[in-house]
């Protein structure tokens, strides 16, 4: 999709827009300040998922820079024990202070700052920071998905194989017909940010292993949407936010044009 010039026109959401974009911003900018630089690591989940000193700092400055701002806003973070009470928000902010944790301590530069506002179950403004990259995604439900404040769009469907993200066991399972047209792209260790890859035709489509979150998605979801993609679950629904479970299985995202035929796929790799 060719490059526009973002419209100057603000929407209703453009408020909350702007403080999440500044708090990612500045939350990435605390996290820098510990890349390549040893942070502490410790392990969470049964010592399956590690958590850094930046994760915690990052963390700090989006919670200090965005509940005073919208006191009346939910929280739901990676990095902050879950409170039930977010669950009787019709709005809270969904954020992962570093999504990609483990490209960060390894000194990679793919990992990203994800921050949305959730509403009534639906992202409506979500921003990915990936400041070692130095790109920012942004969007809000009434406007257009753009990077470094330029529209982008999925990528328009041609005659080359399907560049598909996914875990090599995921490609295997695929129904065979669809395999074949598929070229697999390696692993893109950041979920937001690998959805941002199809927001931005780098890619088009990836395939989720059950188990994502909330805090993964619902930026990097909002983005996808309005780049004219869609992230969904197998049965063809789109996401729930903000549910007593954060948890989702396996999901797909693809321009709008290519999912029926990626979900199709994946319904037989599930044995749907």
């Amino acid at each position: 999709m060719p490059a526009r010039d973002a419209p100057s026109a603000p929407g209703p959401f453009a408020g909350d827009l702007d403080l999440i974009t500044r708090a990612a911003q500045e939350a990435g900018r605390t996290a820098l300040g510990y890349f390549r630089n040893a942070p502490e690591v410790t392990w969470k989940n049964g010592g399956h998922s590690p958590v850094s000193a930046a994760d915690f700092a990052a963390n700090d400055v989006l919670k200090e820079m965005l509940l005073p701002a919208r006191p009346n806003y939910g929280w739901l973070s990676e990095e902050t024990d879950d409170d039930p009470a977010r669950l009787a928000c019709e709005t809270l902010f969904v954020v992962d202070p570093i999504d990609g944790t483990r490209a960060f301590i390894a000194g990679k530069d793919l990992w990203c700052v994800s921050v949305a506002v959730v509403h009534a179950g639906r992202p409506v403004a979500g921003v990915l920071y990936a400041p070692a990259l130095g790109e920012i995604f942004q969007a809000t439900l009434d406007g257009p998905a753009l990077k470094n404040g330029t529209v982008i769009g999925v990528a328009r469907e041609g005659d080359a194989a399907l560049k598909v993200a996914s875990a090599e066991d995921m490609i295997a399972r695929l129904e065979p017909g669809f395999r074949t047209g598929v070229s697999r792209v390696q692993h893109v260790p950041s979920l937001a940010y690998r959805l941002a890859m199809v927001a931005d035709g780098r890619i088009d489509a990836t395939i989720v292993k059950t188990g994502s979150h909330d805090w993964d998605l619902a930026a990097a979801d909002l983005i996808l949407e309005r780049a004219g993609g869609t992230l969904q679950m197998l049965d063809a629904s789109p996401l729930t936010y903000n549910r007593a479970s954060v948890k989702h299985p396996v999901l797909c995202a693809a321009a709008n044009d290519r999912l029926a035929g990626l979900i199709a796929a994946g319904q037989a790799m599930e044995g749907h």
